[in-house]
């Protein structure tokens, strides 16, 4: 079993929530809660501050919370990739490059975030929501654009703890994920790509009410 790297800890842990947005971290503390030394936190350190996450500090960093516009910009350029990662699919499906199972993964996946999310675990209905997601930056075949779109999540996530936006908006989120299910799956890229652009601001609209 591969053991996580220094980067791939330190970033579980802000993504998670064990150092939440406005937290400051020191390179000491990092070594002693993971065991290693200092040149591995450090490298860490600088490749999180290039994703966006942290910021330099007096003494170590700070975890980014991205202000009302910040997270705006964010979740209009995810829209952005995720009508892109739609549309690429869609087109790979009208070529008949995708198997009938990656199609029901995506149903799956879409499944669980509807179920937890109304169970009122909106922590497992943010990581399945954003398994559907990621799972059709797959589905497109782009690494560069699932690569940014895995960046974006993370300050996202990082500056608002719920993804999936309001329970207000459980119903009406199925039902955006089903229309781009649906389109995907019936070889339709501008349909795809719209349905994708539009659950994404709608997600954006939700959420900027309260941090706004």
């Amino acid at each position: 079993m591969r053991v996580p790297s220094v980067y791939e800890q330190v970033r579980g842990l802000i993504v998670l929530g064990a150092y939440p947005a406005g937290q400051p971290i020191t390179e000491q503390e990092l070594c002693a809660r993971l065991g290693v030394s200092r040149t591995p936190v450090r490298e860490t350190l600088r490749r999180l501050e290039s994703d966006g996450l942290v910021r330099a500090a007096r003494r170590g960093v700070t975890v980014v919370e991205l202000d009302a516009k910040a997270l705006r910009d964010a979740y209009r350029m995810r829209a952005a990739l995720d009508a892109l990662t739609a549309e690429l699919a869609a087109r790979r499906q009208q070529a008949g490059k995708l198997a009938p199972a990656d199609l029901g993964r995506l149903a799956e996946y879409a499944d669980r975030a509807d179920r937890a999310t109304r169970g009122g675990d909106l922590v497992e209905g943010t990581r399945h929501n954003r398994a559907f997601h990621a799972w059709i930056a797959t589905l497109a075949d782009n690494p560069m654009v699932a690569d940014a779109l895995e960046r974006i999540w993370d300050q996202i996530i990082v500056s608002t703890r719920v993804s999936l936006a309001a329970p207000a908006r459980t119903a009406r989120v199925d039902d955006e994920h089903r229309r781009m299910i649906s389109a995907i799956e019936g070889g339709r890229p501008g349909e795809a790509a719209a349905a994708a652009r539009e659950h994404v601001l709608a997600t954006m609209s939700a959420v900027s009410e309260g941090v706004s």
